[in-house]
């Protein structure tokens, strides 16, 4: 569904329809309590509502009040209280839950709101409402019941905005799929400088610092029509991968040690990961402590799937600078005590699929065509020892199915048991999924020029492509039908979507199939 689509317009239109009857009715705060409001200024919603990490009983609702979005939100300096309503209408006839956030100008007066003793797998709609002003209609959805062990599950894959690249426009597909879920594995904002001759360009004179320039970006990246009314529709679970905040960063160390030395690189994570938190809505469990957020976590969806979700940024080594140095054991991604909360969640799994959501490729990719081998050192290339560690337990894992990002390009692969014997076990799937704008329309031909030679090389491959999009997972117990979305343009705030092509994985016969 295109952004000007009727069907688009159906629901916007019908959710303005909404929010016009509930203003009517001065929704359900009493007279005595509205008088005693001091007016904000209007425009507080602006960067409308979204929802995320499903649990059975519970969803975190999520907005941030920022009536002047690109100029440090337009706030003032005090704790605003912010009514909430969750309800099992659109109409909000059936109240389930109700209550009062507070808005806290140390957190950007973003509002998170951990709504608990929701019925498990169904759909609710929730609202946000202060100083006489109400938030846009959002709908979410709860996860399956522990022991469910049927049904299924539509995930969305996505990762890799670059709002100078291009509008989000498979955004509007995504909507019109209709995912239970959308699973988002980095590169949400982009940390670039402005740049002239950009289709859109960033807000600012420069690449952020500090918490004020990072949540200016946000914003902006929120005020996308189409990732708007994504977030508006179905629950995110998020994570960040390195334009959050410096490109190819690793812990404490800056792509460009020289020019960022340690303690200003500490004030800039400490920013950064401050303001992904106002902007996403993740649990108190993601409150940041400086320069430290936890963002490693597990999401169960029933017996059919267990979601572990990694941080690939915050606890790895820095990256290896040629092949010995890439396979040197003592290199780790993960950090032991995530590496071991891995394996953990791997073992003692209940669910038919285990899904893994890596920022980064798992499977090798060999740039070298010919004899030898060449690769990327910051993707898990660059830290062979510890990903041949989980190739060797994924043998002992049930249907192990890793969903990347990263590449700006759709890498779809068989996951080895030894990369290095091109006849080793099949062990598992990898969906790397392109990106939403990121590398705008690509040189299709250059691609191929550049890319096609390098298939001998990595037989595990499956599919490559370069177009922009996302990736749709419809997960049952017997098999996983994925297709790769894509859209003819981000370089029009409408775009034409596609399906480029529909895949298989079969419970219980690792790897990837075409369909």
């Amino acid at each position: 569904m295109t952004a000007g689509s009727p069907d688009r317009r159906r629901f916007l239109t019908a959710g303005a329809a909404v929010l016009g009857a509930a203003a009517s009715a001065q929704l359900w705060l009493p007279a005595a309590a509205r008088a005693a409001e001091t007016p904000l200024p209007d425009g507080v919603f602006g960067l409308g509502v979204s929802s995320g990490d499903p649990l059975p009983d519970g969803i975190v609702l999520w907005t941030r009040l920022a009536p002047d979005p690109l100029n440090g939100g337009g706030m003032p300096d005090r704790v605003v209280p912010v009514e909430w309503q969750v309800a099992e209408d659109h109409r909000f006839r059936k109240l389930v839950r109700r209550g009062t956030a507070q808005a806290r100008p140390e957190y950007g007066h973003s509002v998170h709101v951990d709504v608990r003793g929701l019925r498990s797998d169904r759909t609710y709609w929730y609202r946000f409402r202060t100083s006489g002003q109400l938030s846009p209609v959002g709908r979410t959805r709860t996860a399956p019941h522990p022991h469910s062990s049927g049904g299924s599950l539509r995930v969305a894959l996505a990762s890799c905005q670059n709002w100078q690249h291009g509008y989000f426009t498979p955004y509007a597909d995504m909507l019109d799929q209709d995912p239970d879920v959308v699973v988002f594995v980095g590169d949400y904002i982009y940390e670039s400088t402005p740049s002239a001759t950009a289709l859109r360009r960033h807000e600012g004179t420069g690449e952020p610092f500090s918490l004020t320039q990072y949540r200016n970006r946000y914003a902006q990246y929120r005020t996308d029509p189409d990732l708007a009314a994504m977030h508006a529709n179905a629950p995110f679970v998020v994570s960040f991968d390195d334009h959050e905040v410096d490109n190819d960063f690793a812990g404490e160390i800056p792509q460009d040690p020289d020019k960022q030395p340690h303690d200003a690189f500490v004030a800039r994570l400490t920013a950064a990961y401050q303001a992904f938190y106002e902007h996403m809505p993740v649990r108190a469990t993601a409150v940041p402590n400086g320069p430290h957020i936890r963002m490693y976590r597990r999401l169960e969806f029933g017996r059919l799937a267990r979601l572990n979700v990694l941080d690939t940024r915050q606890y790895r080594s820095d990256q290896a600078t040629s092949q010995a140095g890439a396979q040197d054991p003592s290199l780790t991604m993960l950090g032991a005590r995530q590496k071991q909360w891995l394996l953990n969640g791997l073992q003692d799994s209940p669910a038919r699929w285990n899904l893994i959501a890596s920022q980064i490729m798992m499977a090798e990719t060999d740039l070298k065509v010919g004899e030898g081998k060449l690769w990327f050192y910051d993707a898990w290339d660059g830290y062979q020892a510890e990903r041949n560690r989980f190739m060797e337990e994924f043998k002992q894992v049930r249907n192990p199915v890793v969903l990347s990002g990263d590449r700006h390009l759709t890498m779809i692969s068989d996951l080895k048991q030894d990369y290095a014997d091109p006849d080793s076990a099949v062990v598992g799937a990898e969906f790397v999924g392109t990106s939403i704008s990121s590398n705008g329309d690509q040189d299709q031909e250059a691609f191929r020029k550049e890319w096609d030679p390098r298939r001998p090389d990595n037989p595990h491959w499956k599919l490559l492509d370069a177009q922009r999009g996302y990736h749709l997972f419809d997960v049952r117990r017997d098999r996983i039908d994925a297709q790769v979305r894509v859209v003819d343009t981000v370089r029009q705030p409408t775009a034409t979507p596609s399906t480029l092509a529909r895949l298989r994985v079969r419970a219980g016969r690792p790897g990837v199939e075409v369909v």
